[in-house]
């Protein structure tokens, strides 16, 4: 709940940045109001939900003694590494939301390319909010569960270790060739799909080459979420704080390429400089993951090697549907544009397909851990 002060000041500081308004304006004083309301009514919930825990805890349950005279208040240890997590999150907001930053108080992009970024981030986004990000929070907590934090290889149970090597290995193969479908088919439909969501206002400008390279980040979003995740999950609280420093100076250098890519590239610049800032982490997760797993016989990194025939099926669709795009999207009628869709649809299916064929462990593995829970919510 308290980042959400911060979150409020940001928007406050963008929306006078943006619109020359005057404080009584009615409608901007009240959106303001509106906003300042939710972040304390936020902070009080979980004030007064944390204060109830406490109670039913110590008072309730008549705990309250031993733990005073135990002395066990407090576990320093996980203290010390909850510290550690929250001096990340800020690094973290940084990297995230830098570029919003600069956008911001640099003023390198004018009101209507910066609405269009907008337009397309939020876009963008959901592919990650609704696929990834589930994904990245369900395994933390697995991950969390199987290993213990801090602990080598040898010090561990074999066959906790090969559950979470054989888990990482799929859930990177799952996520890189979502990845990559994305980044394939959302090349040549970017411009059909913000041409159907906005008209020709989104479709015409600077919007399908930036939702193309937003097509391009979700690849790197989506690798970046896994590598992360394990790694979060398995460091001790010294590995973490070296970390921290690693993030301290990614986002010094995020925040400077943020500027002069978009000086360069306009706000394609923005996204670029998101994909630098996202390989630089996978980089680092993937030698983390490297140098724990050195001293077994596993090697999870293999998840990300798609087979060659469904690389080259990839290559193939990529160049059939930008082809497509070229000579039926988008100006040409809705009999054109159906064309389009029809190759995209036919490429779409033979990847599939070849997945199938080639990529049996992670058919299974997604029959036997994703269809039964998606089974159970259905029930």
């Amino acid at each position: 709940s308290l980042p959400v002060f911060p979150a409020f000041i940001y928007q406050c500081a963008g929306a006078v940045n943006k619109e020359v308004i005057s404080m009584t304006d009615t409608g901007f004083s009240s959106s303001v109001q509106s906003e300042l309301a939710y972040s304390v009514v936020l902070v009080f919930c979980f004030l007064f939900h944390s204060i109830l825990i406490m109670f039913r805890y110590f008072f309730i349950s008549g705990r309250l003694i031993s733990v005073l005279l135990l002395q066990t208040f407090v576990n320093w240890k996980e203290a010390r590494l909850t510290w550690s997590f929250f001096k990340q999150a800020f690094l973290k907001q940084i990297l995230t939301e830098g570029e919003r930053y600069v956008m911001t108080f640099l003023n390198v992009l004018n009101f209507g390319d910066q609405g269009v970024y907008d337009i397309v981030n939020n876009l963008g986004s959901l592919v990650a909010r609704f696929i990834f990000l589930p994904i990245e929070e369900s395994f933390y907590v697995f991950f969390a569960k199987v290993l213990e934090r801090g602990k080598n290889v040898k010090d561990q149970k074999k066959e906790d270790v090969a559950m979470a090597a054989d888990v990482l290995e799929s859930l990177l193969k799952l996520v890189l060739l979502t990845g990559l479908t994305i980044t394939v088919f959302g090349y040549a439909y970017s411009q059909l799909a913000l041409d159907i969501y906005g008209g020709s206002m989104l479709s015409s400008g600077t919007g399908p080459d930036l939702l193309r390279c937003y097509s391009l980040y979700v690849l790197f979003l989506a690798v970046n979420g896994v590598t992360e995740c394990f790694t979060f999950a398995s460091m001790c609280k010294e590995e973490v704080d070296r970390y921290n420093f690693v993030m301290l100076a990614l986002s010094f250098t995020f925040l400077c390429i943020s500027y002069f890519l978009t000086h360069w590239h306009g706000s394609v610049g923005f996204i670029l400089a998101n994909c630098f800032n996202m390989g630089i982490r996978i980089a680092h997760s993937i030698h983390y993951i490297y140098g724990y797993f050195k001293e077994s016989t596993y090697r999870p990194l293999t998840g990300l090697l798609p087979s060659p025939i469904l690389v080259l099926i990839y290559i193939i669709s990529g160049v059939i549907t930008g082809f497509s795009e070229v000579f039926f999207c988008c100006d040409k009628g809705w009999m054109a544009r159906l064309i389009h869709i029809s190759m995209g649809a036919l490429c779409f299916g033979t990847t599939v397909v070849t997945m199938f064929c080639t990529e049996t462990k992670l058919i299974h593995f997604v029959r036997s851990q994703f269809l039964p829970q998606y089974m159970k919510k259905g029930t």
